[in-house]
């Protein structure tokens, strides 16, 4: 496992993170402890959780396991947004939710600090100065080392760091997006900032809900009983299931064929081998599934591999004002 600054931060991450997302809930605690161990024991330093993941049984477990750690080894991240319980304020990025937040979930994980503190959505109801000052003032106190932002969009994500900037408050360190070989539109605008700004980049979801897994192929007219794709509501078949895609799980099988790893470990390669990417998210809900996530790492896709990988899954672009 090789390592990263997480930005123009010194903090130094691995190169995959492990999210921990089912832990609690469709993974239970046995096997995550048995997971984190495993990443831990392969190099892995990078955790990532939410408050909201199982309502903060994610947090639960992972703080469980970290009482038999060496903490200042380990790089734990959380994020605050959620509905975390039936008040008007226990949700969004307030001053008062963000202040109760924060200790909650550092109760649960039972750390001193969170190294990664991130905001997982925007919220409009919310003035960013009060946010952002928030934030710099948990990071003043020892709580939370460094704060990032997740799923903002571009403008979102530069209004926050013009306005650090300007008030002389701590910047984001880092953006997790969704970004995969089948979402590539950070690529416009998102990616550009972070690059500008000096922000790390933490993807989500490098697997896009298991369509680059190798479960699904040309000719298939609905997910696989039991998947992801096949729970109503929560993801959209049909806005994946399109000649784009089949043209993109051609590439990735005969890449996978040509280097003899499988298609996950070629798509989260890919991923590492971005030049804005500091390390792809694994959410990994079995122990097996880690053991073959972990395989993305120690090798490298040749320039060609790359560019056939990128060619293949390059979205169309906008028409304005993308000029250029």
């Amino acid at each position: 496992m090789e390592y990263r600054n997480l930005g123009s931060t010194g903090l130094k991450v691995s190169e995959l993170c492990l999210g921990a997302m089912l832990f609690g809930e469709r993974t239970d605690e046995r096997a995550s402890v048995e997971i984190l161990d495993e990443f831990v024991a392969a190099g892995g330093t990078f955790i990532d959780t939410a408050d909201v993941y199982g309502a903060g049984k994610s947090e639960e477990v992972v703080g469980g396991w970290l009482k038999g750690q060496r903490r200042d080894e380990l790089v734990i991240a959380t994020k605050v947004w959620g509905e975390m319980g039936p008040g008007p304020n226990d949700r969004g990025l307030s001053r008062k939710h963000l202040i109760a937040a924060v200790d909650a979930s550092l109760r649960r994980l039972g750390t001193d600090y969170i190294d990664l503190y991130q905001a997982h959505l925007w919220d409009k109801d919310t003035p960013l100065t009060e946010t952002l000052s928030t934030l710099d003032g948990l990071v003043r106190s020892g709580k939370v080392r460094h704060f990032g932002v997740s799923n903002f969009r571009s403008w979102q994500l530069q209004k926050a760091v013009d306005l650090c900037r300007q008030h002389g408050w701590e910047q984001p360190a880092s953006l997790q997006p969704l970004y995969n070989l089948l979402d590539r539109d950070p690529e416009f605008e998102l990616l550009p900032v972070c690059r500008n700004e000096g922000l790390g980049v933490i993807t989500w979801s490098p697997l896009r809900s298991g369509f680059l897994s190798g479960a699904y192929h040309r000719g298939m007219t609905a997910p696989p009983a039991g998947s992801k794709l096949a729970t109503p509501g929560s993801h959209d078949w049909d806005a994946y299931a399109t000649e784009h895609t089949w043209r993109v799980l051609d590439e990735l099988e005969a890449v996978a064929k040509e280097t003899a790893h499988t298609m996950p470990q070629v798509a989260v390669r890919w991923l590492i081998q971005q030049p804005a990417v500091t390390a792809p998210i694994i959410g990994a809900r079995t122990p097996t599934h880690l053991k073959d996530l972990l395989g993305a790492t120690g090798w490298f896709l040749t320039s060609d591999q790359l560019e056939r990988l990128t060619t293949a899954s390059q979205p169309a672009k906008p028409r304005y004002p993308y000029f250029d």
